[in-house]
């Protein structure tokens, strides 16, 4: 069966271990990513410095091998659904989102519990951007399954 992307937004992801975050910081969110066991499914919480609270239940198909391209669908959530898909069992990551906008790029930078920097340029349509000199790059994780967020929830042992 093909894979049909009719209510998908696809993605061009690329990620990048990082040394610092760059300058040009516009805001900082903290998430809470729960992997559900034994699916591709995500449940995340995206909680401001403003306060505000955004729950949703998502899933990233990869189209293909060691691609950057990624299928996302959204559900966005109440807080009874939030609350009843909690419960299922999942690893969980947590990270701090640095959202950067400098010389016309967007990147999100994720601050791991342990200190890891984790960059990520999404290229949208169009080709890949180049890595802007500033970025200060220590490797190139895309295609690597240990860097996305499954695989460093898993890695974590991070369950609840």
């Amino acid at each position: 069966m093909a894979l049909s992307l009719k209510y998908a937004l696809v993605e061009r992801e690329r990620r990048f271990l990082v040394r610092s975050v760059p300058d040009g910081v516009e805001r900082v969110s903290t998430i809470t990513d729960r992997y559900i066991e034994g699916s591709r499914l995500r449940l995340r919480e995206v909680r401001g410095a403003d306060g505000d609270v955004v729950r949703k239940l998502g899933q990233k198909i990869r189209l293909g091998d060691g691609t950057a391209e990624v299928a996302c669908t959204s559900i966005y959530l109440d807080d009874a659904e939030w609350a009843l898909l909690s419960r299922l069992p999942g690893r969980v990551l947590h990270k701090r989102r640095h959202h950067v906008r400098r010389d016309g790029i967007d990147m999100a930078v994720d601050e791991l519990a342990d200190g890891t920097l984790l960059a990520e340029i999404d290229d949208g349509d169009g080709p890949p951007v180049p890595v802007p000199s500033w970025l200060d790059v220590v490797a190139d994780v895309t295609a690597d399954e240990a860097w996305t967020g499954a695989g460093l929830a898993t890695r974590q042992g991070a369950n609840s």
